[in-house]
C-alpha cells in the first residue's frame, strides 16, 4: 500500500505524447496537467525532471494499455519501459494502473465539460492521466 502523504504525478503514456495529472494524496483529488509533446525521450525525460522538481511528488503512477480483455500488447511493453526508467532516473516509487478504460472516461468528462472533437486531443492525454490517477487513488495497482 502506498504512503498517502504528499503529492503524486501520473502518466499516460504514448508514443507521440504523454499525458501528466497531478493529485494530493492525502485528499486523493487528481487535475490534468499537462501534456508532453516532444518525441526524443531525452527532451520528454527532461521535462518530466522539471515537473517531478516542482511539484516533489512521493509516488509516480504509470497508466498499463492492454487489449480489452486484458492480454498484453506492444504499447504495454513500451509503458513498463518507460516506468521502469522512470523509477531508475528519480528514485521514486512507481505504480502500474489498469488504464482500459481511461480514455474512454476522459472523453466523458471533456464531453461534459463541453470540450468536443478537435479540441479534445490537445487535452485528452493529460485528462487520460487524471483518470489513471483517479483510478489509483481507488485501487494502487502494482508497484514496481
Amino acid at each position: 500500500m502506498p504512503d498517502r502523504h504528499g503529492t503524486a504525478l501520473a502518466f499516460d503514456f504514448g508514443e507521440a505524447r504523454i499525458g501528466v495529472a497531478v493529485g494530493e494524496l492525502e485528499l486523493a483529488i487528481a487535475h490534468p496537467l499537462e501534456t508532453i509533446a516532444a518525441e526524443a525521450n531525452d527532451a520528454r525525460f527532461a521535462r518530466i525532471g522539471a515537473l517531478i522538481a516542482e511539484w516533489r511528488p512521493a509516488q509516480l503512477v504509470v497508466g498499463l494499455p492492454t487489449h480489452t480483455d486484458g492480454t498484453e500488447h506492444e504499447l504495454t511493453r513500451l509503458a513498463k519501459k518507460f516506468a521502469q526508467r522512470l523509477k531508475g532516473r528519480f528514485n521514486l516509487p512507481v505504480w502500474l494502473v489498469d488504464e482500459r478504460l481511461t480514455s474512454l472516461v476522459a472523453e466523458s468528462l471533456l464531453a461534459e465539460a463541453g470540450v468536443s472533437g478537435r479540441r479534445q486531443k490537445p487535452a485528452l492525454d493529460q485528462v487520460a492521466a487524471q483518470a489513471i490517477l483517479t483510478t489509483w487513488f481507488d485501487t494502487p495497482g502494482q508497484a514496481l
